[in-house]
């Protein structure tokens, strides 16, 4: 299966006819010498990158968390041109992860039925190979330097879900959790590998609105997992810069 099909697995139960933006994933990007993060909407695989004006101000209000020896540091996010900068950056040690609970709701209209449903996109950004406890809702964090992750959702380990590694030429190779929630991957090249991964939850709920209680009936959560190695073959060099959706 592609990486194109994995990600409309995260969409097409959930979202139907809903927005082509809504397949898209959160990334966070910390630049080589740079001492603050971004979080990035749009295909790491396609070097797309959403911008505004454009799809990227359909976000609502984004949030970030610095997990670091001396402890948390929680943040929103601000908006710029091309990304959500962060008033922080991970050092050698240090994990960020991101979420956007206030992502609009949808519709999706399936024969004569109207639902509205929700899509949450989560980030985790590490800077070690090295376990970690999770802290988002759908979240994949590492188990050992060997390429070895485990994906937790809310909280318990999930088993036999698919998960893709993507790198910055388009490269993408899927596997699937085994029973405890494990998955594994060789990682032979240098630079920046995005981990992709999404769960369909038909639960219904309801979350707070400008205008009171906003109601919806499933939720399509989709996280990204970013790991800059240092070592390795060469990389590919990354496919041509495309396009922002207006």
């Amino acid at each position: 299966m592609t990486r194109s099909a994995l990600r409309a697995l995260g969409a097409l139960a959930l979202l139907g006819a809903a927005a082509a933006t809504q397949a898209h994933q959160i990334w966070i990007e910390q630049p080589a010498g740079q001492k603050t993060a971004i979080v990035r909407f749009g295909e790491f695989g396609e070097n797309l990158r959403e911008a505004s004006p454009g799809s990227l101000d359909k976000f609502g209000r984004p949030t970030a968390t610095l997990l670091s020896a001396g402890g948390d540091r929680e943040s929103p996010a601000r908006k710029s041109a091309d990304g959500f900068a962060l008033p922080f950056g991970a050092v050698r040690g240090d994990a960020i992860v991101a979420e956007d609970a206030d992502y609009p709701l949808y519709t999706w209209k399936q024969g004569e039925r109207e639902t509205q449903n929700r899509y949450y996109p989560a980030a985790r950004l590490v800077t070690r190979l090295e376990p970690q406890p999770p802290r988002l809702t759908l979240d994949l964090v590492p188990i050992s330097d060997q390429g070895e992750f485990r994906l937790f959702f809310k909280g318990e380990p999930r088993p036999r879900t698919k998960v893709t590694l993507v790198t910055q030429s388009g490269w993408a190779k899927e596997a699937q959790t085994d029973a405890q929630g494990l998955v594994r991957f060789d990682m032979p090249w240098r630079g920046t590998y995005v981990a992709e991964v999404s769960v369909n939850d038909r639960s219904a709920g309801e979350r707070p609105g400008a205008n009171g209680p906003e109601r919806f009936e499933g939720t399509s959560y989709v996280t990204t997992l970013t790991y800059v190695k240092a070592d390795g073959v060469a990389p590919i060099p990354a496919a041509p810069t495309a396009t922002p959706h207006p």
